[in-house]
């Protein structure tokens, strides 16, 4: 039964975290669809987890919905403290897009956030870290 079931790549997504340009203790998670096409339905989890000082420290669980994402768009979905670097900061992905579900999960380590991991990012033109 599940090799009958279709598993198709997750393409043209991305997940990007970019300081903010007024308050330097938070930065912007951004959700980017980078298709030509609209997705729908789309589910974002987000988390964090690890240790800090020896301790294991696991984050609340958030979730967001957008409904309808727009071909070539960027949707801010959360602000995070950068306290929080220490940890993996997990982003897991569902969402609707020619007539299949599709997830994918995003996971950026500790050490993630430093200027030599910085790109360009699309569609909001600020510099941050990536993940395609």
């Amino acid at each position: 039964m599940k090799k009958d079931i279709p598993i198709k790549k997750v393409t043209d997504i991305a997940i990007a975290i970019v300081p903010d340009e007024v308050d330097t203790l938070f930065w912007n998670v951004y959700f980017l669809n980078l298709k030509d096409k609209d997705i729908k339905n789309v589910f974002i989890n987000s988390r964090g987890y690890g240790e800090i000082d020896g301790e294991k420290v696991k984050t609340t669980q958030l979730r967001y919905f957008y409904e309808l994402v727009g071909a070539q768009m960027a949707v801010k979905v959360e602000a995070i403290d950068s306290k929080l670097f220490q940890l993996a900061n997990e982003y897991w992905i569902s969402f609707s897009f020619d007539g299949f579900m599709y997830d994918k999960k995003y996971i950026f380590v500790p050490g993630s956030f430093i200027e030599e991991n910085f790109t360009n990012i699309p569609i909001i033109e600020k510099r941050g870290v990536m993940i395609k």
